[in-house]
């Protein structure tokens, strides 16, 4: 209640001249205040509250360890970069700072989206590993069984980290006398995961170790890199000695987990994973002499008992009276045999004497002799008719001769006479048919003379 009537009006006026603003006018200005008064910004954040309404548009939190902003994505922006949108991606984002007038939110208009950080990194990740699951590198039936006892173990390593400090502690105190041979390789950097490929693919030519160890200690993502790389994932598929990772700590996955053939959370697990332990083997060798000393001492124990069972039986039944019976049952086939031996002899010597008799009445020498006898005879007359024939046939051949050498000119020759021929072998019978100087072939009786005519006379 004003004192003074006419203060009234003037506070109705004072209240008539106020700026009243309702929520919508509010809420637009502040929008245009931001809007104006705001760059274009590049922000980067993690994705949370993701949300895909049938609209299209994409709705979602960007947060880092202290606050969180609303943003969201139109449909035309969404369509895009939104198949790579999930939660818990590490994202950077071109935005525009505005606000939502309907509920007076601040908000952020996301125009482009891009993976930063692990992000893109995990994204990558994700992406080879579904690829090589698909190629079956991944399969439990590729796997190949650690050797319960190895000759020795080959660490894929750097030599100066920490990692190989643990696996070396760790496989002295388990088993100190099994050897180790290291293969130096940098675990991180540029070139390190061609340079673990190679030192993979080395061991398995070389087969100097029966498992493999490949580890490093704990990182980032980024420093898990060169255990993430494909060249890496397929020299272990390809290498032919089991092997073991233990890389970073047990919340680290790498590719070549998933390519090994067993995982271990860390090196120290890994080195535990391939070494026996020897406080172990002792107590197992232990147990097991303990178990030959039971079985040496059961096995004599029922040696005995059949020693002592047998030396019983001996008692009842002397091995004397057993061969006395055997000798006896063995005079007594001996018998059998002698009587069997002896029809067996009388039965084939009557079979004998039958053929025997059946062949003498059908002996064929009477035969022979008369044959023999007539072949005789026969050649007699052959051997008289011969001589006969040679006799007449010689006869007639002396005749023959005799009046042949009478007109034979051998026989004139052998008498003084010569047969004289010319160089053409013509008979010479006249002195004019050579001249003086001719050459001329005197055959005689024996031999020829070959003569020159020096002189000629004709009678």
């Amino acid at each position: 209640m004003y004192d003074d009537e006419n203060s009234f009006p003037a506070a109705l006026n004072l209240v008539n001249s106020r700026d009243i603003y309702t929520i919508s006018r509010l809420n637009r200005e502040a929008r245009s205040l931001l809007e104006q008064n705001f760059p274009i910004l590049w922000i980067e954040g993690e994705i949370s509250n993701l949300a895909r309404p049938a609209s299209g548009h994409l709705y979602f939190s960007l947060k880092d360890a202290a606050a969180q902003v609303r943003c969201a994505m139109f449909k035309q922006r969404g369509a895009v970069s939104g198949a790579m949108l999930q939660n818990g991606a590490q994202v950077l984002a071109r935005v525009r700072v505005s606000m939502y007038e309907g509920r007076g939110e601040f908000q952020l208009i996301v125009e482009h989206i891009e993976d930063a950080g692990d992000g893109a990194l995990r994204r990558r990740f994700e992406q080879l590993k579904q690829r090589l699951a698909a190629e079956g590198l991944f399969e439990l039936g590729a796997k190949k069984a650690l050797p319960i006892y190895p000759s020795q173990i080959g660490v894929i390593t750097s030599p100066s980290g920490a990692a190989i400090r643990d696996i070396l502690s760790v496989l002295k105190r388990r088993f100190p006398a099994l050897p180790v041979l290291i293969y130096p390789v940098p675990v991180q950097g540029e070139g390190s995961a061609a340079k673990i490929a190679q030192a993979i693919g080395v061991a398995a030519q070389r087969q100097e170790c029966d498992v493999l160890i490949l580890a490093r200690g704990g990182g980032s993502l980024e420093d898990l890199q060169a255990f993430n790389d494909e060249l890496v994932a397929r020299a272990i598929y390809a290498c032919t000695i089991p092997l073991v990772t233990g890389v970073g700590h047990e919340v680290d996955f790498t590719i070549a987990d998933f390519v090994a053939d067993q995982r271990a959370p860390t090196p120290s697990a890994a080195a535990e994973l391939v070494s026996p332990d020897a406080v172990d083997w002792c107590r197992r060798f232990s147990r097991q002499q303990e178990r030959l000393t039971w079985c040496v001492r059961d096995y004599v124990q029922r040696r005995q008992l059949a020693v002592q069972s047998l030396a019983m039986r001996l008692e009842r039944q002397h091995p004397g009276k057993r061969l006395e019976h055997q000798a006896q049952r063995l005079d007594e086939l001996d018998q059998r045999r002698l009587h069997a031996w002896r029809n067996y002899l009388r039965h084939h010597q009557h079979t004998l004497n039958t053929l025997m008799s059946r062949l003498q009445r059908h002996n064929p020498a009477q035969r022979v002799q008369d044959y023999s006898n007539h072949l005789g005879h026969l050649s007699l007359r052959l051997h008289n008719a011969m001589q006969n024939t040679l006799q007449k046939k010689s006869f007639r051949f002396y005749s023959q001769a005799r009046a042949l050498d009478a007109v034979s000119p051998l026989a004139t020759l052998g008498r003084g006479y010569a047969i004289v021929q010319r160089d053409d072998g013509s008979i010479v019978r006249a002195a004019s048919q050579c001249a003086v100087g001719d050459t001329i072939d005197a055959r005689l009786a024996q031999g020829h003379l070959i003569c020159t005519v020096t002189d000629r006379r004709e009678d």
